[in-house]
């Protein structure tokens, strides 16, 4: 029996469907559920993981990374914005940032209503890491805030689907009506039928091939489960895209991963080459070659990669985070009294390691494993592999209509088309990494853009409540083919006596393995220094296109490897938009994100705008376009 056939059909009807289970959708269903409850609607949330560990929030985080303390008047709007723009070198969507940035301080009240703990100091005051972050107790993070979705659903008797992937959208022409999917635990496929959808399924890694191999291939800065689910599925809807070619590149320490905000802001570390060269101070002459934001504060994320770069490329590797030479510098205020440096050595100690058990518990692991004692000497830091995330330093995913009233005159024809949050394709509404543009958000912004976009698509529903128009016939069809990797190995793994090796089809990990090494190779990954040009990202689409044809040869040997097959499709489709918009865009306005070689330059004349693409669902073609970037403040 064909998995067609064998599979059933579950049909869920809703007024709202919201897809992800990270801080953007949990932010957008606690929202939602309060309204629908007003207008007495449904609201219905599919995950492909299990809420309360779900996202890139999943292990937890050890700071919130914006908080803008409107309350207390510590910043301003205008404050979050400069550094937003300043950071992604002059390309954001300054209407986006601001309404996150208004809303932020809401979520973070929240989450300590909810019993998140976040640090004060002796005064009752939040214990900032820098000017945006906050220093939390945050390994149970996510579950808090998960738990809190759960409980606004059950007052809304709103619907909670767990594992279960979603695959495509349901389009009746430009609106988007609902989505398919199927679990990944019972043969069984799934058709949502709504009058809105909200996506917030997360970026994308390993797109590129990572640093970590062999058995730690899995190893990542950002989780591995984020497979650009948001990004195929908007782009399938035929929304327009935003900074496609804007990948994130963090610098980490070395194979964990492991964050470094806390020892540079927090303990006020130095990082230098091997032989003791502060690359930031001796780089610095670096830095006029790229105007204005070479010489903003704080120094563009970017930037400060390539600074460090710098020093790899001239031979000065590896990078060491000076954790000894930190926690020394705090404890000697404490050196005339004994007892009270052995204390305070301890609690340094402590902080260290609890920085990564609250987040990343694999570098307290590697630490261990490597005998290293951060109060005694350096550790290894290291450039990751490009992420593609609208969330942190990066700024990719859709273009979505901003708030009415922070338009200006010149911005609403471009920012403003009627409903917060709303892609270009009608109904579809993207938060957290799945909207564009609005970078900085980090967890709690992302939590606050849910909360802005449920609110706005229950609003749509309101002024649209039509019952959705599917066609099941389109449905049929995509039960089929997603579906069809399961036949695909059932009909022909017996043709060889190696199942993992066949003419026939091509195995999920084998497919992921061919598409990190081409982006790795021709689109600016670690092996080639993120370097790239016309040239490179000219074959790299030749052979994205060849991929793309034995795409249609995938196979599944079970609904787990059924799910890493349509995964990688997912990150395929985010490594075609992202090589045809570093084409597009013909300068190199991020170096330490990548390099175009052959242009090596920023073009504030010509490229000072958004480059965005769209591929059109009827003629299966792309159209890159140019739009412009207006200034809100």
């Amino acid at each position: 029996m064909s998995a067609y056939d064998r599979f059933e059909t579950v049909e869920v009807s809703t007024d709202l469907l919201i897809i992800g289970g990270g801080m953007a959708a949990c932010g957008a269903v606690v929202e939602a559920c309060h309204w629908a409850k007003k207008n007495g609607m449904k609201v219905a949330l599919v995950d492909k993981a299990a809420m309360d560990r779900s996202g890139a929030v999943a292990m937890g985080l050890s700071a919130i990374n914006q908080y803008v303390g409107l309350k207390d008047g510590e910043n301003t709007l205008k404050n979050y914005v400069d550094y937003v723009r300043n950071d992604l070198m002059g390309i954001t969507r300054e209407d986006q940032v601001a309404d996150i940035a208004r809303h932020v301080d809401g979520s973070v009240h929240l989450f300590e209503k909810w019993g998140l703990p976040i640090w004060t100091d002796k005064d009752g005051k939040y214990v900032h890491e820098g000017r945006w972050q906050l220093m939390i107790n945050g390994e149970s993070y996510k579950v808090i805030v998960a738990e809190a979705a759960k409980n606004a659903m059950n007052e809304a008797g709103a619907e909670l689907f767990e594992r279960i992937f979603i695959v495509e959208p349901l389009m009746d022409g430009n609106k988007c009506v609902g989505a398919v999917g199927f679990s990944v635990r019972e043969e069984k496929f799934y058709v949502f039928k709504a009058k809105a959808v909200m996506c917030a399924m997360g970026g994308a890694v390993h797109v590129f091939k990572p640093r970590s191999s062999g058995e730690g291939l899995g190893r990542a800065w950002y989780p591995p489960w984020n497979s650009g689910s948001s990004a195929y599925f908007t782009m399938k809807a035929g929304a327009e895209m935003t900074c496609q070619e804007v990948r994130f590149i963090p610098v980490r320490f070395k194979d964990a991963y492991g964050p470094v905000g806390a020892w540079f802001l927090l303990f006020k570390s130095r990082a230098t080459n091997a032989e003791g060269g502060e690359y930031m101070v001796e780089n610095r002459p670096e830095l006029e070659k790229w105007g204005e934001y070479g010489k903003v504060k704080p120094i563009p994320a970017n930037l400060r990669n390539w600074l460090g770069q710098m020093d790899v490329l001239d031979g000065k590797g590896p990078i060491y985070m000076r954790t000894n030479e930190a926690i020394q510098n705090i404890a000697d205020k404490f050196k005339d009294d004994p007892k009270a440096f052995k204390k305070k050595m301890k609690e340094l100690e402590n902080e260290a390691w609890e920085d990564f058990l609250d987040m990343t518990i694999s570098q307290a692991i590697l630490w261990a494993a490597t005998d290293t004692q951060p109060e005694e000497k350096p550790s290894e830091i290291a450039a990751a592999e490009p992420y593609f995330i609208g969330s942190h330093s990066g700024a990719s995913g859709a273009w979505v209509s901003g708030p009415e009233d922070l338009q200006t005159a010149e911005s609403k024809a471009d920012y403003f088309w009627g409903y917060t949050n709303m892609s270009t394709a009608e109904g579809l509404f993207c938060a957290g990494d799945a909207s564009g543009a609005s970078s900085h958000k980090f967890s709690s912004g992302s939590h606050a853009e849910g909360r802005v976009a449920g609110k706005a698509a229950i609003a749509y529903i309101v002024d649209h409540n039509d019952a959705p128009n599917v066609d099941d016939g389109k449905v049929s069809e995509l039960k089929k083919l997603i579906l069809g990797p399961m036949d695909l190995i059932a009909d022909n793994k017996d043709k060889t006596t190696d199942p993992h090796i066949n003419p026939n089809y091509i195995r999920p990990k084998q497919f992921m393995l061919r598409l990190q090494k081409m982006m790795d190779e021709y689109a600016g990954g670690v092996s080639a220094q993120f370097f790239t040009s016309e040239k490179l990202l000219t074959r790299g689409m030749e052979l994205l296109e060849l991929l793309k044809e034995d795409s249609t040869k995938l196979g599944a040997e079970d609904l787990h490897e059924l799910m890493r097959a349509w995964e990688n499709i997912h990150r395929m489709w985010q490594a075609e938009a992202h090589v045809r918009t570093m084409l597009f865009r013909e300068e190199t306005r991020w170096p330490g994100y990548y390099f175009r070689k052959d242009i090596p330059k920023i073009d504030e004349e010509n490229w000072k705008v958004f480059a965005n693409c769209k591929w059109d669902p009827n003629s299966n073609e792309w159209e890159m376009i140019k739009r412009k970037i207006h200034s809100i403040f």
